[in-house]
């Protein structure tokens, strides 16, 4: 790789301005990176790369999302880790339950970018915070068993999105800046989960996913579906 194309990796990577979020622990990795320097090269070396690593993980970059009415926009970076057809929606909402959902799960790693975008235009009529536990947000069973933020989003058209914030083995803090009955708009940011997590998408099932297991999400640019289209689910293959 070139000096020139490892530094708009640097510029597309580490200098993202990052989410506020974040500001505490970069400007901790360095204060710590300095005081340690004063008496030793390697502890200030590894306080300085980790304020390095926490610059990057809290990056915040602009997105460019599709506007049709329709979409319904991944929540998060990652990869499409799940997609459940004969789900039900988590235990919180049991009275805003109407019939079979489909889940999309995307989980993120730790190299994701970790702000979260809502998936639809529309208005939050419910939101609740669930304390719980920290397994490996991977597992199917981390829906209901892992610390989580919940919302329902419904449309103008009266069509109900559920989104959840779930924590994983190492994110310890789920943030989300939505009160209910907030009006919000596809792609715009609304929290961050740090360090490890996976976000939840609960669609209608009348609503095919276009989206495959394995791919990989980007946050308020790829579609999951489009409730204006009535296409069977996509499946997908590894092309080498």
């Amino acid at each position: 790789m070139t000096d020139s194309s490892l530094w708009n990796t640097f510029q597309k990577t580490v200098l993202i301005p990052p989410h506020p979020a974040g500001i505490p622990f970069i400007l901790g990795a360095f204060v710590l990176a300095l005081l340690f320097f004063a008496f030793s090269a390697f502890l200030g070396s590894i306080a300085f790369l980790l304020g390095l690593f926490c610059l990057y993980f809290f990056r915040d970059p602009d997105r460019i999302t599709p506007t049709k009415d329709s979409l319904i926009l991944a929540g998060g970076d990652g990869k499409i880790s799940a997609i459940v057809y004969e789900a039900t929606l988590p235990p919180e909402f049991s009275d805003l339950e109407d019939g079979p959902y489909t889940r999309v799960s995307t989980f993120l790693s730790v190299l994701n970018v970790h702000v979260n975008r809502i998936p639809v235009e529309g208005k939050i009529i419910k939101k609740i915070y669930s304390p719980g536990k920290f397994l490996n947000a991977d597992l199917d069973k981390a829906s209901e068993d892992n610390e989580r933020c919940s919302f329902i989003i419904e449309t103008k058209s009266g069509v109900r999105i559920g989104v959840v914030q779930i924590a994983g083995l190492i994110a310890r803090r789920i943030l989300n800046d939505l009160k209910e009955g907030d009006e919000v708009k596809s792609g715009a940011r609304f929290g961050i989960i740090r360090f490890g997590s996976r976000v939840d998408i609960y669609m209608p099932q009348k609503i095919s996913p276009l989206v495959c297991v394995g791919q990989t999400a980007v946050g308020a640019e790829t579609v999951l579906a489009d409730m204006g289209m009535s296409e069977p689910a996509r499946e997908g293959r590894i092309v080498s």
